[in-house]
C-alpha cells in the first residue's frame, strides 16, 4: 500500500509518501513541501495547493491520502486558514477517487511512537527508525506529513487484524 502523507498549513503543507511492503516493511518514497508566499492573496495561496496536491497523487498514485486534522490553534485566523487548506486538499483527494483518512495528531504520536504524549522530536525519530532512516526529513512540516503517513498505514495494519479476528 502506498500512502500520501499531509500535513496541511496555507504557508507550507508538508507531504511525505510511503509505500509498505507486502512483509510489512514501510518505506519512503519521497517528500516535500508545498510553500506560497504570504504576499499572495488567500484564494490563489489555496489553489496552488490544489493543484500541487493533486499533481503529487497523479505522480506517486497512492492508494489512500492520509491528512492531519487541525487540533488547537490559540490564534483563530491560523486555526482558519489551515482549516482552509485541509479543506482545499481533503477535495483534491476526493476529484482524484483516492479514500481520505483523517488523525488528530494524538492518533499519530500514539500510532508512531507508541505514546500520545510524545514531543516533536521524539515523534520524528521513531518515524525515521520505523523507515529505516539515516537522518530525519527535513523541514518539520514534511516530517510530520511522514508520520500521518506512518500513522495510517500503522492503524491499517491494526484494523486489519482486528477484521481477521471478527
Amino acid at each position: 500500500m502506498r500512502v500520501l502523507g499531509i500535513d496541511p498549513g496555507t504557508a507550507i503543507t508538508g507531504w511525505g509518501v510511503v509505500h509498505e511492503e507486502a512483509d510489512g516493511q514501510m518505506a519512503l518514497v519521497d517528500y516535500g513541501t508545498i510553500k506560497t508566499p504570504a504576499s499572495t492573496p488567500l484564494p490563489q495561496r489555496l489553489r496552488q495547493i490544489f493543484h500541487q496536491v493533486r499533481e503529487l497523487i497523479e505522480r506517486h498514485r497512492p492508494e489512500a491520502v492520509a491528512v492531519e486534522e487541525v487540533f488547537f490553534s490559540r490564534n483563530v485566523r491560523t486555526a482558519l486558514s489551515v482549516g482552509q487548506a485541509r479543506g482545499v486538499v481533503l477535495l483534491a483527494a476526493a476529484l482524484a477517487g483516492r479514500p481520505v483518512h483523517e488523525y488528530t495528531p494524538l492518533q499519530v504520536k500514539q500510532a508512531v511512537s507508541g505514546y500520545g504524549k510524545a514531543d516533536k522530536a521524539q515523534v520524528q525519530q521513531m518515524t525515521a527508525l520505523l523507515l529505516r532512516l539515516e537522518v530525519v526529513p527535513t523541514p518539520d512540516d514534511a516530517a510530520d506529513a511522514i508520520a500521518v503517513a506512518v500513522c495510517h498505514l500503522q492503524s491499517a495494519h491494526w484494523a486489519s487484524l482486528l477484521e481477521e479476528q471478527a
